[in-house]
């Protein structure tokens, strides 16, 4: 009697064990905001089968049922940003929209395979082109620069609940990202400092409200005095040029001031911890130089 009495009171536990765990799984599972409907999750039209399962893997899409899968094509990159419509896409993202007030968040998940393109990079193009209050999942199973996965976010809020953008923004968002991407790729500076740079003169228009090209231009030439960024004129020409398009389509930053804000101390973070490493490294290195020049000085 008390072996069956043992072997009952061992299954009671089992069974309760089994539930709680099951209880538990349904808590972590994200909860849906049915103001905004399912997480979009967009895929490159260049992705294989076993690709796109990867992906889906990568931005935990254990259900698809409880995502909205879409593909983005070479003919939406005409349709946002005017490129080339035989490009490859491989390039996906994973956007699920929040309440306001809780910000922009950008998610590399695949660091590795995004090679031009930083977090705080997409984060200024999206909030130019109208984005905030989401996160914003990145992936590529492949090395890419990460272009076509801004054409992803696009289409993913064009095709939610209420939330088409305007073509303008989107243009001059990818003009942004190219300019970023490009200006990162001249001799002194990096993509943290263009990111700076660029998250800054936006703060600056913030504030004061520029209402001409001369006023876009005082504050462009401040703060590349101000961050010590030493650029040709064609480029600071440009930067002027892509100010003025946002001055011109109204595009308003003390809407997204908080979150440039967040951005800025990210970005300065980040700056702040590769000068502490270069820092180390330099000590490893000096250290190194005087012991071999001791062992040196020691043999003569």
């Amino acid at each position: 009697m008390f072996k069956t009495f043992t072997l009952s009171l061992l299954l009671l536990f089992l069974v309760l064990g089994s539930a709680g765990m099951a209880f538990a799984s349904n808590n972590d599972e994200e909860s849906i905001n049915e103001k905004f409907g399912l997480p979009i999750v967009v895929y490159g039209e260049a992705l294989s089968q076993a690709q796109k399962d990867e992906v889906r893997r990568l931005l935990n899409v254990n259900d698809p049922e409880k995502v909205k899968e879409i593909t983005v094509t070479g003919e939406d990159l005409v349709y946002y940003i005017k490129g080339d419509r035989h490009s490859n896409m491989y390039s996906s993202a994973k956007i699920t929209r929040k309440d306001a007030g809780e910000g922009l968040v950008v998610n590399q998940v695949t660091p590795e395979n995004i090679t031009e393109v930083t977090d705080e990079m997409y984060a200024n193009a999206l909030l130019t082109a109208g984005i905030q209050d989401a996160v914003v999942d990145v992936a590529s199973p492949v090395k890419v620069s990460g272009h076509s996965a801004l054409v992803g976010i696009y289409k993913a809020y064009d095709e939610g609940e209420g939330a088409e953008l305007s073509k303008e923004r989107t243009e001059v968002a990818n003009e942004e990202l190219n300019l970023a991407t490009d200006l990162a790729k001249k001799e002194g500076l990096d993509q943290d400092k263009v990111s700076e740079l660029l998250t800054e003169i936006k703060k600056e228009i913030a504030e004061q409200n520029p209402a001409t090209k001369e006023d876009i231009e005082q504050i462009v030439d401040e703060k590349l005095k101000t961050l010590e960024i030493s650029l040709s004129e064609q480029d600071r020409q440009l930067l002027i040029d892509l100010f003025e398009k946002m001055r011109n389509l109204n595009i308003n930053f003390g809407n997204v001031k908080s979150q440039l804000e967040n951005l800025t101390q990210d970005i300065q973070q980040r700056i702040g911890d590769a000068v502490g490493d270069e820092g180390f490294l330099q000590t490893v290195s000096n250290f190194f130089k005087d012991l071999i020049e001791k062992i040196r000085n020691a043999f003569s």
